[in-house]
């Protein structure tokens, strides 16, 4: 294994790679020399993605996906396999934020957070595996949140997503290693990415908020989407051979307090 380009020869899909996590993660595979298909629901970011892995020297194609409909899902890891005619490696990233308490949370919003949140990771995975399996084996990289291990009131039905995210991660380890398919977890705290920005920017002092959320961390910071895009990669390499079924927390200490 080259040092340099550990995921070279792979073929990866990423979801929601438009922007955020998932932007940092396709290029960052690219550059490790991985082949991508960036996955994402919007057109216009998932083609800026991929003409920013080509002129960085890489290689990616497009495939446009809404991961809640199994229909387009399936299509998407047909796509894969026909264009480098094997799959390596996906990343389920694709994610929507809802805020809402229990009682303040619709059906029809919680419906539509789980179907992309949830039923996404479910259903990439569902079709992923078997193409993995009969190319000899991979990894599937799942990305959740520490909100899938400690609740905020306020983002209820995100919270019961990314817990569901993590209890997936561990069924699906234990089912398909003994088939050379390694599942993993990743679960960040707060990273710079439009997303946050946006909840940052409901706030009447958007960088006020900021510094009261970077309070909270350890490290006195959010995450760069690299930083959770290099754990990524190492759950994708062959470095982490020996892992599956394990959940790994990148929130710069801010999970390790009580009080």
């Amino acid at each position: 294994m080259d040092p340099k380009q550990p995921l070279n020869g792979k073929v990866a899909i990423v979801t929601g790679a438009g922007s955020g996590i998932g932007w940092a993660i396709a290029l960052l595979f690219a550059e490790q020399g991985a082949r991508i298909v960036v996955a994402d629901w919007n057109a216009s970011a998932g083609a800026e993605t991929v003409q920013q892995i080509r002129s960085d020297g890489g290689e990616a194609r497009f495939h446009k996906v809404d991961v809640s409909k199994a229909v387009e899902v399936e299509g998407l890891i047909q796509f894969a396999a026909g264009q480098y005619g094997r799959l390596d490696v996906i990343v389920n990233n694709a994610a929507i934020q809802i805020l809402g308490t229990l009682t303040q949370t619709s059906e029809e919003d919680w419906d539509r957070l789980h179907s992309v949140n949830l039923k996404g990771v479910f259903l990439c995975s569902k079709y992923a595996i078997p193409e993995m399996i009969r190319g000899g084996g991979g990894s599937v990289v799942n990305v959740a949140s520490v909100l899938g291990l400690v609740g905020d009131p306020n983002l209820a039905a995100y919270c019961a997503a990314k817990g569901g995210v993590i209890a997936l991660t561990k069924a699906a380890a234990i089912g398909y290693g003994p088939q050379g398919v390694r599942v993993n977890c990743i679960c960040p705290g707060d990273v710079d990415t439009p997303m946050v920005q946006e909840f940052f920017n409901r706030d009447p002092n958007p960088e006020l908020a900021r510094q009261t959320v970077s309070a909270h961390y350890a490290l006195r910071r959010i995450a760069d989407p690299r930083e959770v895009a290099q754990t990524a990669a190492f759950l994708a390499s062959d470095a982490s051979s020996f892992l599956t079924g394990s959940v790994i927390v990148v929130d710069g200490g801010l999970t390790s307090k009580c009080y």
